[in-house]
């Protein structure tokens, strides 16, 4: 047997291949006349690559007068070539035996935006088979897989954006013995990617005194350790003395400290700004405390210098600088000096120590107490010099208290349509928020149990009473449904009656409500109200506006004013009980006017595209 020379056309990326020829060696030896014998394999010499880049030759000894195989092992090719093989003898005869593979096309894979999420398009050969791997790119450590699929023909898979970050790569191949993979990680610059990066992260505790950063993706960020003061200022960076760390995510770090304390904090900060801050053992050792943070720095010849960390720096002690520490210092170095200050760094070059300030606070409120005394025998001689001049201001404060108690007392009866649960939540939203004023309201939600025991009718007429009788007023709210019952109840009452549940107040009041507007009696005992985007202010029957109908929330204020009556408070204070009703009634209203719709989950979603 002689040399088999082998060729391929095409460039690309290439595809190590595995081909056995045995059996088209066995059918053309047949051709050939060749006498069958025994098999005998034969391994080819390595391949040698000829001047053409595209040709490779090789050549396998075989015995004379047998019939072998011959196996090509791991040779390169390109993807979406055809290969060719040509095997003669040598000297070479007139029969030839060749061999022709297509080899699978690269898939073609395209990213592009779709909104906020990303599309990715497989551009592949109808019924080609191929596998689709999304993973985590972790540097230092292996590739971690988040989302695997072997898929056929044209395919569109969809991310949500919030499942981008830098190291998220993607990988195909076709789905054949050997191929190579193609690789690319096209969200390393995208800032989205970047941002979910950071609201993935998060710190860790891992006792005693260690911490670790998780995240998908490594992060070229420092962390160092700080002080928060319990007032809520800015955490004060502990550098120097202690240096700043490298961050190495998944990764478990240890601080140099000798004891614990919960005013310690981790910040992890990158070039531009930080990015994470945990007081990681405030957990174990309790809520933040009121200490002052001494740093001690030692020099040649035992010379020591001690300073407190405060939001304007590091003050030295027995200094005239007008903050707390320096009040405190001579007190504080003692204290040091006692052993009643915690030390919870130390080395050649300083210390760190956290001294408790409650002594010092106790005696702070004492002076607080007598300068308040002082001030309350000030007051009371002022008094009594002017005696004519508090009778007054007692007067008007017993107004006031009057009239907070009057609007305390003022009743409201809602009364509504049930068209939907989305309305019955928006109008228990309005109730609540007017029980918060406080004004005490009558609502059907709040009393089922007693609706459901003495009927629709009998319950409101108890309500009614007692409202108008307390000097309250009854709320109508309109809404599509109220509207449609009311004209229905106008053309035919008895009708209208039968055709809604016993538990309808609305439907059970109509009955009393008529007679009230037809005679002339409704004007300072009913007040209207609608919600804006729900109802048009033309929809409301005519009947009904011989008396106040509002749009709410737009009308919020003079509708509060309206329920509140003479005893409503002023402008400003009006217009903010209106805005505190605005808030609480938007998610209900939010809810009740949101189209519905179909909510997507995470991860990608792959859709037939052929």
């Amino acid at each position: 047997m002689g040399a088999f020379p082998a060729t391929s056309g095409g460039t690309g990326k290439s595809l190590k291949m595995k081909r056995s020829l045995e059996l088209q060696r066995t059918q053309r030896s047949r051709s050939l006349g060749t006498p069958l014998s025994r098999p005998t394999s034969c391994s080819p010499s390595r391949p040698t690559l000829l001047p053409a880049a595209s040709y490779w030759r090789c050549k396998c000894l075989l015995p004379s007068c047998s019939l072998g195989s011959v196996v090509f092992d791991c040779f390169e090719a390109a993807l979406g070539a055809e290969v060719r093989i040509w095997s003669y003898t040598q000297p070479r005869y007139q029969k030839e035996l060749n061999l022709t593979q297509q080899l699978p096309a690269l898939p073609g894979l395209n990213v592009s935006a779709d909104g906020d999420d990303v599309r990715l398009v497989l551009d592949v050969p109808e019924e080609m088979r191929f596998g689709l791997s999304l993973y985590w790119n972790q540097v230092p450590g292996p590739a971690k897989p988040w989302w695997h699929r072997n898929l056929t023909g044209p395919q569109t898979i969809t991310l949500n954006h919030t499942d981008l970050v830098p190291c998220l790569c993607i990988q195909v191949w076709p789905l054949e013995p050997d191929s190579v993979r193609t690789s690319i990680c096209p969200f390393r610059e995208d800032p989205r990617a970047h941002r979910n990066l950071w609201r993935a992260a998060r710190l860790q505790l891992l006792p005693p005194r260690a911490w670790r950063l998780d995240a998908p993706c490594s992060l070229p960020a420092e962390a160092t350790l700080c002080w928060q003061a319990p007032d809520g200022g800015p955490c004060q960076p502990l550098v120097p003395p202690l240096p700043r760390e490298n961050v190495t995510v998944n990764k478990a770090l240890e601080f140099p400290l000798l004891k614990g304390h919960p005013n310690i904090c981790v910040q992890v900060s990158t070039w531009e700004k930080q990015e994470l801050q945990e007081c990681l053992w405030a957990d174990s050792l309790g809520p933040l405390k009121d200490d002052m943070l001494l740093v001690e720095t030692r020099g040649p010849q035992d010379n020591r210098s001690l300073c407190a960390l405060e939001s304007s720096g590091c003050t030295p002690l027995l200094s005239r600088a007008s903050t707390r520490a320096a009040r405190l210092g001579g007190p504080l170095l003692q204290d040091v000096q006692s052993g009643q200050c915690l030390q919870l760094w130390d080395d050649d070059l300083g210390a760190l120590w956290a001294c408790p300030m409650e002594k010092y606070i106790h005696r702070r409120w004492a002076l607080v107490w007598l300068a308040c005394l002082l001030l309350a025998a000030v007051l009371f001689l002022l008094l009594l010099l002017k005696k004519n001049h508090v009778k007054g201001w007692l007067r008007l404060l017993k107004e006031d208290v009057r009239a907070g108690a009057a609007a305390r007392s003022r009743a409201a009866l809602l009364l509504y349509s049930a068209d939907d649960a989305g309305f019955e939540r928006l109008v228990g939203a309005l109730a609540s928020a007017l029980f918060q004023l406080p004004l005490r309201v009558a609502v059907d939600l709040w009393s089922r149990r007693e609706l459901s025991a003495q009927g629709p009718l009998a319950w409101f007429h108890a309500q009614r009473r007692q409202t108008l009788q307390e000097g309250g007023v009854v709320v109508l709210l309109f809404s599509p449904g109220a509207v449609a019952l009311c004209r229905e109840w106008l053309q035919d009452a008895t009708s209208a009656a039968g055709a809604h549940g016993p538990h309808d107040a609305f439907a059970a009041s109509l009955s009393c409500l008529l007679p009230d507007f037809l005679q002339g009696r409704a004007p300072g005992r009913y007040v209207g109200a609608y919600f804006d985007r729900l109802l048009s202010p033309d929809a409301v029957p005519a009947l009904f506006r011989s008396v106040p109908v509002f749009s709410l929330p737009s009308q919020l204020p003079d509708f509060l004013g309206t329920l509140q009556g003479p005893a409503a408070p002023r402008p400003w204070r009006l217009a903010e009980r209106a805005e505190q009703v605005s808030r609480a009634l938007q998610p209900a209203l939010d809810s009740c006017f949101r189209a519905p719709g179909t909510g997507r989950g995470m991860g990608p979603e792959a859709e037939n595209r052929t």
